[in-house]
């Protein structure tokens, strides 16, 4: 996503070429968004300079990068020393940080220390506006995560071939309800449904692990997952994704059905993710974000 030569103004969503000239930096974790932010980037003509979790990017970003620099999840000061030598006063992260590694993992510098000590909760939100912060300070500005991916983000209505039958449109309408409080409180994105009946919740485990253990529960009735973004306005960060995996542990689960937030949850190698649905008779389905 870096290489972004898109300005962010107030209500607007205009290219602005100029910006095509300008070295942007992006923070990669695992998964497949920051390889497909790279490409994206490299068919632009934008050079990306990659600074790369150690304990979640994969190796592939190298080939991809204009540069690459290897930093651990507690480095924030090297970080910030990376991006000034760079040059670069712009920066987007891509990719998951597993939850459970910031608490289980980062070994913190001293900026971070005092980071930390200052923020009142603990949680995504407040850590990673936390980091923005403190890297406006530095004149360094983090900017939209999906800018150079829209054309992933899920549309509004259904994305496959079926729609959602009547049971599980009522799963997702009172689900959607759930997940919204869920993500009100900066824990999860994600809640399996059965029966009008909230199965499991999504915490630092991830949508995989909360649909095996809403399986596990469902005693095989069939499960539908709905999957709702953060109420902020922005999308710096922590954008839902879905994927290939998804789909596969749907199946496995015996998910039927999944609704997401149209215009604001990636759907990564759309196309193929969505045959795939189409195979396994799994609807996906997009509904405008509640605000």
């Amino acid at each position: 996503v870096a290489g972004v030569h898109r300005r962010i103004q107030a209500g607007s969503d205009q290219v602005d070429g100029s910006a095509a000239e300008m070295k942007y930096g992006l923070i990669a974790g695992n998964g497949r968004f920051p390889l497909l932010a790279l490409e994206n980037a490299r068919r632009l003509g934008h050079e990306v300079v990659v600074l790369a979790i150690q304990e979640e990017a994969s190796p592939e970003v190298e080939r991809l990068a204009a540069r690459c620099h290897w930093l651990s999840l507690g480095q924030l000061s090297r970080l910030i020393e990376i991006l000034k030598e760079e040059g670069i006063t712009e920066v987007v992260m891509a990719g998951q940080v597993k939850h459970a590694k910031i608490f289980s993992s980062i070994r913190p510098d001293w900026r971070l220390i005092k980071l930390l000590a200052s923020l009142p909760s603990k949680n995504t939100d407040g850590l990673i506006g936390g980091v923005a912060k403190v890297l406006a300070d530095e004149g360094i500005q983090l900017r939209d995560s999906t800018a150079l991916l829209k054309p992933l983000l899920a549309d509004c209505g259904a994305m496959t071939r079926r729609k959602p039958d009547a049971r599980e449109e009522a799963d997702i309408a009172y689900g959607r309800r759930v997940a919204a409080a869920l993500a009100g409180f900066d824990v999860g994105q994600s809640v399996a449904i059965c029966e009008r009946a909230c199965v499991a919740l999504e915490a630092m485990e991830g949508t995989d692990a909360l649909l095996r253990r809403a399986a596990s529960l469902a005693n095989g009735r069939p499960l539908t997952l709905v999957k709702v973004s953060n109420r902020r306005r922005h999308l710096l960060f922590d954008v839902p994704v879905a994927g290939l995996d998804t789909i596969a542990v749907m199946r496995e689960t015996g998910t039927t059905a999944m609704a997401v937030d149209a215009g604001r949850t990636l759907l990564l190698d759309r196309e193929e993710m969505l045959a795939r649905a189409d195979e396994a008779g799994i609807a996906v389905v997009g509904q405008a974000p509640d605000v």
